[in-house]
């Protein structure tokens, strides 16, 4: 009974970090391109 325990925790950790390192990929994805504001200060164009 103890082995599938420990079973059972590796897997919820290797859930754990695969959703971790999948947020990971789609925040660096997101990040590139360009942005554009406007705003009180007149128009702003960064690229990321």
């Amino acid at each position: 009974m103890k082995r599938n325990g420990l079973y059972a925790i590796i897997a919820v950790l290797a859930v754990v970090a695969g959703v971790l390192g999948y947020k990971v990929y789609q925040d660096q994805q997101r990040s590139t391109g360009i942005d554009i504001r406007i705003g009180e200060q007149g128009v702003s164009v960064e690229t990321n």
